[in-house]
């Protein structure tokens, strides 16, 4: 079964990939929604050369498209219905872990081009998803975070010790509610680390992010 990852370059996503694999499945191409400028991811605030970097360690082409909020339902089906056409598609795979609302908009673009939605960490206990990923060789840094954890948490490693700082501070140890998101550094799908280019740390409008200097890699 072909499909394609809604790649966000965070842990969850990188660990759904993995899970996939692992289940038998084949990664053809990963999915990421660019703000409009098509610069900058609209979920993590990375820059589309980390995104390229990380799909070339895992040689597996990536598509950038650009949307804002307003369209970004259309074109992310229409995407969907371009990209199964071009990879022979049979699935979707996300990393969304227990909220309803996303899987049953996930569930609603699948249907619409008739693409299986597939989510492999669904509902399952959160800390112990953390843990797993640790374990199973997912580095991952903290890249943007609500006002409440600060700036003082970006650029930080996800560490087992980490997450139970978080979770002691009322925060999800996965950033589910989007307390926080990270970007994946290295893993087991990478055949070498990403190299990360220098950043400054900024907040906007009550959530703080990473500020990547341009960067061109080769």
């Amino acid at each position: 079964m072909n499909f394609v990852t809604s790649w966000s370059g965070g842990k969850d996503s990188c660990y759904a990939l993995m899970l996939a694999i692992e289940q038998g499945l084949t990664p053809k191409v990963l999915l990421n929604m660019m703000n409009e400028n098509g610069k900058v991811s609209r979920s993590h605030g990375l820059p589309l050369s980390i995104l390229k970097q990380q799909a070339s360690k895992m040689q597996v082409p990536l598509e950038g498209i650009p949307a804002s909020w307003t369209d970004y339902e259309k074109e992310f089906i229409g995407v969907l219905n371009t990209l199964k056409e071009s990879y022979d598609l049979d699935a979707a795979v996300f990393g969304d872990i227990d909220l309803q609302a996303h899987k049953d908009w996930e569930d609603k673009v699948c249907l619409a081009v008739n693409l299986k939605a597939i989510l492999p960490l669904w509902q399952q206990e959160r800390i112990v998803l953390v843990n797993e990923m640790i374990d199973r060789g997912i580095e991952t840094m903290i890249v943007s975070c609500n006002s409440y954890m600060g700036e003082g948490y970006l650029g930080r490693i996800l560490t087992k010790e980490l997450a139970i700082e978080l979770q002691q501070l009322g925060i999800d140890p996965c950033g589910e509610n989007g307390e926080f998101h990270t970007m994946v550094i290295n893993c087991p799908l990478f055949f070498e680390p990403i190299v990360l280019p220098q950043y400054s740390k900024k907040t906007y409008d009550s959530y703080c992010f990473l500020v990547w200097e341009e960067f061109e890699y080769h």
